[in-house]
C-alpha cells in the first residue's frame, strides 16, 4: 500500500500539478516547462516564493487546455517589459494576453495578442487594450477566465476586460507564459472555472459594400529587388476571410517568411487580390486602411502607396486601422477589373481592410 503511494505522489511530482479544491497548481521547474530556442530563464525564490525569472517564452508541458482559468503573479517591474500569459497553443499559433507594468493607468497597459504562425497582432486590435493599475512593489496578480470564444482578464482581483470573440478558432491547446525583457512569475494555477462576465452585446450594422474575401499569394521578402514588375501576374496561393469589421489578419492565413523578432524581423509581403465586375465603365471608391505599408493597383496601375507602420508617423504612433482612413478612385472598365492590394509587413500586425462604394 505504501508502494503505491509512493507511486502516485511521484507521477503528480513528475506531471507537476497538484489539485486542491479544483485548482491545479502547477510548479515552475524545468520537470514542468519547455523553452524555444532563444529564451533566457533561471529560478529564484522571493518572499518565500520559488519564481520564473523569464525572458522569452516557457511552455507547460502536460495540461491541455480548453476552458476554465489561468492565473499566474508577477513581480513588480518599473522597467520597460512585458509579461503574460499564453493559451490554447497548438503549434505556432497561440491567444496572449500581457501587462506592461511600465504603462500602469495607460490604455495600452493591458492587451490581447493572438499569434498566428509565430507573429503578434496587437496592432490590429486596439479594442483589446486596456488601462490597468499594477503595483509598483510586491506581487501583481493577472488571471484569464475562458470559455468557449470568450475570454475576461482580471489584473490585481479587478476585471479589466473582456474579449467577445477570441481570434485564432482554436477549442484547446497547451498554456504558458511569456515575458519580454525578462519579468518574474510565481504560483502558476489552472482551475476549471470558466464563468465569464459577457458585455451586453452591441447591435452590429451590416458594412455596406464590404470586401469579405481576398486571394492571397505566396508571401515573399520584400528587399526591392524581387518584387514582382508585373504584379497583375502574380499568382495567388489561398483565400482569405476578412471579420466582420472587415479587417484581414494576413498571418492567419501565409506564414510570414521572417517572424517571431519583433522590430528585427524583415520586411515581407503579400498581394492581396479581388475582382470587381462592372457592367459598364464607372467610378467606385476604394475606402481601406493597412499595416504596415502598402501599393494599391487597379488592372496593373499603380494608384497609391504610403506607410501606415508602428512608429512611423512619431515616437507614440501605434498604427493601428480604421477603414474610412484612405481613399481612392478606381476607374472600373466593363468587364472584371483586378483590384490588387501589395500589403509589406515587418512586424505587430500585417492587416488590411477595405470597401467599395459609389
Amino acid at each position: 500500500m505504501k508502494k503505491l503511494v509512493a507511486t502516485a505522489l511521484l507521477m503528480a511530482f513528475l506531471w507537476g500539478v497538484s489539485a486542491q479544491n479544483g485548482i491545479e497548481k502547477i510548479p515552475l521547474n524545468d520537470d514542468n516547462l519547455s523553452y524555444p530556442e532563444g529564451t533566457q530563464h533561471s529560478f529564484e525564490t522571493i518572499d518565500g516564493k520559488n519564481t520564473l525569472v523569464l525572458n522569452g517564452r516557457a511552455q507547460v508541458k502536460n495540461p491541455r487546455f480548453t476552458n476554465g482559468t489561468i492565473e499566474v503573479e508577477v513581480f513588480a517591474n518599473q522597467k520597460r517589459s512585458f509579461a503574460g500569459i499564453t493559451f490554447r497553443k497548438q503549434d505556432e499559433t497561440f491567444e496572449e494576453v500581457y501587462i506592461r507594468m511600465h504603462k500602469s493607468g495607460l490604455p495600452d497597459a493591458l492587451q490581447y495578442n493572438p499569434v498566428f504562425n509565430m507573429e503578434s497582432n496587437w496592432q490590429l486590435y486596439p479594442e483589446h487594450q486596456a488601462a490597468v493599475i499594477t503595483k509598483n512593489e510586491g506581487w501583481n496578480t493577472l488571471k484569464i477566465v475562458v470559455n468557449g470564444d470568450t475570454a475576461e482578464i482580471f489584473v490585481n482581483g479587478k476585471s479589466a476586460m473582456v474579449v467577445p470573440d477570441l481570434k485564432t478558432d482554436h477549442e484547446e491547446g497547451n498554456i504558458g507564459l511569456f515575458a519580454l525583457f525578462e519579468n518574474r512569475f510565481a504560483n502558476l494555477k489552472v482551475s476549471k472555472e470558466s464563468e465569464v462576465n459577457l458585455p451586453e452585446a452591441e447591435e452590429s450594422n451590416t458594412i455596406e459594400g464590404l470586401i469579405t474575401e481576398w486571394n492571397l499569394s505566396v508571401p515573399s521578402t520584400f528587399d526591392g529587388k524581387t518584387f514582382p514588375k508585373n504584379v497583375k501576374n502574380v499568382p495567388y496561393m489561398t483565400k482569405g476571410q476578412a471579420e466582420t469589421s472587415g479587417l484581414l489578419t494576413v498571418s492567419k492565413y501565409v506564414t510570414k517568411p521572417s517572424r517571431g523578432k519583433y522590430r528585427r524581423n524583415n520586411e515581407d509581403y503579400v498581394v492581396a487580390g479581388t475582382t470587381i465586375n462592372s457592367t459598364e465603365e464607372i467610378v467606385k471608391h476604394f475606402y481601406f486602411d493597412y499595416s504596415d505599408r502598402i501599393m494599391v493597383y487597379l488592372n496593373g496601375e499603380l494608384l497609391y502607396s504610403g506607410n501606415n507602420g508602428f512608429l512611423f508617423k512619431n515616437p507614440q504612433y501605434e498604427g493601428h486601422l480604421k477603414l474610412e482612413t484612405n481613399m481612392v478612385t478606381l476607374p472600373l472598365k466593363k468587364g472584371a477589373n483586378e483590384l490588387q492590394c501589395v500589403v509589406i509587413e515587418r512586424a505587430n500586425g500585417w492587416g488590411l481592410m477595405g470597401r467599395l462604394t459609389d
